[in-house]
């Protein structure tokens, strides 16, 4: 019987961080606190959002209003990485960087985790910006999903390709 086995990656979800974006963006405009501010959430790029606005205050609501709207599409908010307001003239901005894939530490830590207090048998090989975790038994993948599941990492963590 071939070892059964399970990704664990951190990767974005575009379509719904899109979703988000323009659900802020609609909120937004027809809210009355935010009219008359210049209030705004846009894409710069493939990874970055940036939000202005005419006052720090009005920029820090659009981003807490992005985040329930996130949160509500069950988008971890791990994944944002969030720059403090900065003046640009007369719009306060904040940009937002979006954190995908699992980097070669956070690998090592998680990978690190599973040998030391996982169950025996179970291998974790890292394979780019993912770790594939496999097992003869299927039973101790499941509690290894548990096992990194209760951990709090300051990435969000995805299981992908349970086989």
């Amino acid at each position: 019987m071939a070892d059964s086995s399970f990704d664990i990656v951190s990767k974005i979800d575009r379509q719904e961080v899109d979703n988000a974006l323009g659900q802020t963006a609609r909120e937004i405009a027809t809210r009355f606190d935010f009219k008359g501010t210049g209030a705004s959430i846009e894409w710069q790029g493939e990874h970055a959002i940036e939000i202005s606005a005419s006052a720090d205050d009005r920029a820090s609501a659009v981003l807490d209003v992005f985040k329930t709207k996130l949160v509500k599409r069950d988008v971890s908010l791990k994944v944002l990485d969030a720059s403090e307001p900065r003046q640009s003239g007369q719009q306060s901005k904040i940009a937002i960087a979006l954190k995908e894939g699992i980097s070669s530490e956070d690998a090592k830590k998680i990978s690190k985790l599973i040998r030391d207090e996982g169950p025996k048998g179970v291998k974790a090989q890292i394979q780019g910006d993912e770790l594939r975790v496999s097992s003869k038994k299927r039973d101790d993948l499941q509690a290894v999903i548990a096992l990194v599941k209760q951990q709090d990492y300051d990435f969000a963590v995805q299981f992908t390709n349970y086989r």
